[in-house]
């Protein structure tokens, strides 16, 4: 395989310059802790894991994949010290009968998602690059099918999003900063000495394990969401080992957590109303909440507020202002599916008792169904220990006050999920610092309006990861690019990952939003 070649230097995309005042409007504070500097060298790896054979099988939930598990140390750091875990990886072979261009790996997102199954539904949407790569997975540390934290039970869970973030009584205050420590203390007690090591650079070493496992000098990479910073992490450690690179809707992998994160409410505030209450106005034929996004806005709020005070509870299923919060913030993710299913569950909760049998089991799926406690544990241990957060919790208390009164979708729930990071043990993760030095040419996708990795600081990673090409996506807002039916952005990829010809500059791909 050959890497490759260096096109001449990159143009910014036109769009850069429409964002700067989107970025003054969320600049951040600079977390009150320094941040530490990387520290790559590791000992070698000892031969008992470099030397490992992996007994591959047909995974059991996935016919067309063979599955795996390989022994990693638990601190790579450290390799002698404390118990192995255990690594659930899947392969999925190349198909064509052309020549194999090599490996492709995929991580999964979150943090927290599960990634051992994710390469069978990939080669279903992308065949042109499963005729020609292998196309591997796993589940990262921590999750799935691989050595997993353990936080709270579902039924302690049901207390961290009970209730309403919005409520700024001292009561429900305290409630809330009560709820993020105790879900602290509760995964550093029950993890059994794992949670400081479930970081995205021990998931890069892991990678690196499997890479050579399978044989392979170089590999290529695809992530998505979380896994655009597994995939920085790993190149900006492992330069020599990645092949092609494909980072799809990016974490801002060049800050911190904390500032990443603090940008979040506005981008869902941004997607909530710049295009779903829109696109939800045009169709009032269909689900009459209201001829215009400022009548449809005044709806839901007015439906949340009556939930405030009369949540919906039928058997297991509680539907109140938090739930009704997570479903929305869930379903605009992708336009397709996202907007008609939540569209369709909040006609549903408005006329409940008389409300269509499938409407209301949609709005039990979207209202019901949010954030596990396994999602969680792996959430708050990778966003907590790999950069310092601030342990200032009137700060924080103060910020969660700001950020409700202007982006309250999102921004109602920054207490909660900051006071988590504010009770974590303190981090010892070495920090990473992507440069994108000693890499071929790579390819990052982001969509202007993607509410969970916001284009703003896809900009800053594209910035960082220097030699990257940015194909920005100006049509929708959907969280997640490839594999998808825009030609453009598909184009783009597949050129890249099935010749290795990189765009040799930004590009934008005007993608029409979803019916």
């Amino acid at each position: 395989m050959t890497t490759c070649e260096r096109s001449t230097r990159r143009r910014r995309a036109p769009l850069a310059a429409l964002t700067s005042a989107l970025l003054a409007a969320v600049a951040l504070p600079a977390t009150a802790v320094g941040a530490t500097t990387a520290e790559t060298r590791t000992p070698p790896v000892p031969a008992r894991y470099a030397q490992q054979q992996l007994a591959w099988q047909a995974c059991a939930e996935a016919p067309s994949l063979d599955c795996a598990t390989m022994a990693v140390p638990r601190d790579w750091h450290h390799p002698a010290a404390g118990p192995d875990l255990t690594i659930a990886v899947s392969r999925h072979r190349a198909t064509g009968p052309a020549k194999q261009i090599g490996t492709l790996l995929m991580a999964a997102g979150g943090p927290g998602g599960k990634g051992l199954l994710r390469p069978a539904d990939f080669v279903r949407s992308a065949p042109a690059v499963g005729a020609a790569y292998d196309v591997v997975g796993f589940d990262q540390r921590g999750v799935g099918h691989s050595t997993q934290a353990h936080c709270q039970t579902p039924q302690e869970f049901q207390d961290f999003f009970a209730g309403d973030f919005r409520d700024d009584s001292p009561a429900a205050t305290a409630r809330v900063v009560d709820n993020s420590r105790r879900l602290a203390a509760d995964c550093e007690q029950r993890s059994g000495g794992l949670l400081p090591y479930l970081t995205t650079e021990q998931t890069a070493r892991d990678i690196d394990l499997f890479r050579s496992l399978l044989g392979e000098r170089r590999i290529g990479y695809y992530g998505p969401s979380y896994a655009t910073m597994i995939g920085a992490y790993y190149a900006t450690l492992f330069p020599q080992r990645v092949e092609r690179m494909v980072l799809d809707s990016n974490i801002g992998f060049e800050d911190t957590w904390e500032a990443f994160q603090l940008g979040q409410p506005m981008s869902f505030q941004r997607r909530f109303e710049e295009d779903f209450l829109p696109w939800l106005a045009a169709r009032d034929s269909t689900y009459h909440y209201g001829a215009t996004a400022a009548e449809a806005k005044a709806r839901w709020e007015a439906r949340r507020a009556v939930l405030h005070d009369h949540p919906l509870v039928e058997g297991a299923l509680t539907i109140g202002p938090n739930q009704l919060d997570n479903g929305t913030i869930q379903a605009i993710y992708q336009a397709a599916g996202g907007f008609p299913a939540l569209a369709t569950a909040l006609t549903a909760v408005d006329d409940w008792p008389n409300a269509d049998p499938k409407a209301r089991e949609t709005a039990a799926l979207v209202f019901g169904r949010y954030l596990s406690p396994e999602f969680l544990a792996e959430f708050f241990a990778v966003t907590c220990n790999d950069t310092a957060w601030s342990r200032n919790l009137d700060g924080w208390i103060a910020r969660g006050a700001a950020n409700t009164a202007r982006w309250p979708l999102a921004g109602a729930r920054t207490l909660a999920f900051a006071a988590v990071c504010a009770s974590w043990p303190a981090p010892t993760a070495p920090r990473v610092r992507v440069t994108g030095a000693g890499l071929p040419p790579t390819l990052m996708l982001n969509s202007v309006h993607d509410p969970a990795t916001y284009y703003e600081a896809a900009l800053g990673a594209h910035r960082a990861l220097r030699g990257s090409r940015l194909v920005t996506v100006t049509g929708n807002g959907d969280h997640g690019q490839y594999p998808g039916p825009d030609t453009c952005v598909r184009t783009a990829v597949e050129d890249y990952l099935l010749t290795g010809r990189a765009p040799a500059r930004d590009i934008i791909c005007a993608s029409q939003q979803a019916a």
